[in-house]
């Protein structure tokens, strides 16, 4: 009994850790104003690997040069239909003062086939990447994965209830046997 009550104080306390960790890895990131996303491609290997966590800062456009990394969702129509993390390759101003980019996967061998420009008054840029993080991030948009991590704690609850149960009935019972 003592090894079961062992191992469920180390199941439950690995279950708190964990959730103290995904917690942090929503939390604290916007207590700097970061914004963060995960790598889903080998677009940027080498710099920032598939599973990278980056961080990005919000940063009015007008600081943004060629050379930096910015997380933006391409122009309609030109491809992906999510949010990419690519180096800005380069820029151009265009009708009225605005600037067009283009930018560029490290790892690929020619700039993106597509143009835009950004119409908000701030971008999210990269600060920094935590390799592998992101592969936390991509498991927690999975379903199955979200519903395993809130019925572990449920179930390791429901069981420890169900043993401290039996044991007080197995007494209970031994109590009623004894002679008084």
């Amino acid at each position: 009994m003592a090894a079961i009550r062992q191992a469920g104080r180390w199941a439950c306390g690995t279950a708190l850790l964990a959730a103290v960790v995904v917690a942090m890895l929503v939390l604290l990131p916007s207590l700097f104003g970061w914004q963060r996303y995960a790598i889903v491609s080998g677009s940027m290997t080498g710099t920032y690997d598939r599973g990278t966590l980056v961080l990005d800062e919000v940063v009015p456009v007008r600081d943004l040069r060629v050379g930096d990394v910015i997380t933006y969702l391409p122009p309609t129509g030109a491809g992906p239909d999510h949010l990419i993390t690519h180096r800005i390759y380069s820029t151009e101003h265009g009708q009225a003062g605005t600037r067009v980019f283009r930018t560029k996967g490290d790892a690929n061998q020619a700039a993106d086939p597509w143009t835009f420009r950004l119409d908000q008054a701030t971008q999210a840029r990269v600060r920094f990447g935590v390799p592998h993080v992101g592969r936390v991030l991509m498991a927690l948009s999975r379903r199955d994965v979200r519903m395993a991590i809130i019925a572990l704690p449920a179930l390791l609850i429901a069981l420890s209830t169900l043993v401290a149960l039996w044991r007080q009935l197995g007494e209970a019972a031994r109590r009623a046997e004894s002679p008084a």
